[in-house]
């Protein structure tokens, strides 16, 4: 059974999605790749709390990580490359060459970019952090300006909040 409810942040309205009661998605609003509302299923932010809790600690500059269940669903690829992405350090970046070399596909940095770009959890499973060969802000599901904010936060704290 899935279920979903929609928090604010500061990057705007997340939407949340688990399936039996496991977080299976987090998506920004306009985001590319958001899959049809109708497979959200019924609206439930009981099913929530935790989530909920950790993002907030996150964007109060109290998390660097997330201790949640999540549910991807994907190919086994993208697992390896979801999976990757939890490991990068908070307020660091890695560039989608380095992610394919740590992965075992040196030449993948390709696919690794397209997987990354379908991550269904966004934030907890931090794609933002990957970022091109030369440092620059190729890219993003939830938009270049969302990627630049999430960076700059976890570079500068809580403060870029304010």
């Amino acid at each position: 059974m899935r279920t979903h409810t929609v928090v604010d942040s500061p990057v705007g309205p997340l939407t949340l999605v688990a399936e039996d009661g496991t977080l299976a998605g987090l998506y920004m609003e306009k985001q590319r790749h958001l899959p049809s509302q109708e497979t959200f299923g019924v609206p439930d932010p009981d099913s929530f709390t935790e989530v909920i809790q950790q993002l907030k600690e996150y964007f109060a500059g109290d998390r660097t990580d997330f201790d949640l269940p999540i549910a991807f669903a994907g190919t086994d690829f993208q697992h390896t490359v979801w999976t990757a992405l939890r490991d990068i350090p908070y307020g660091e970046t890695v560039s989608y060459g380095e992610l394919a070399e740590r992965i075992g596909k040196p030449t993948a940095s390709r696919a690794v970019g397209l997987a990354n770009g379908k991550n269904p959890i966004g934030i907890i499973v931090p794609c933002h952090r990957v970022v091109g060969s030369k440092g620059d802000l190729t890219g993003y599901g939830g938009g270049i300006e969302r990627k630049r904010f999430l960076l700059d936060f976890e570079r500068d704290g809580a403060d870029t909040l304010i």
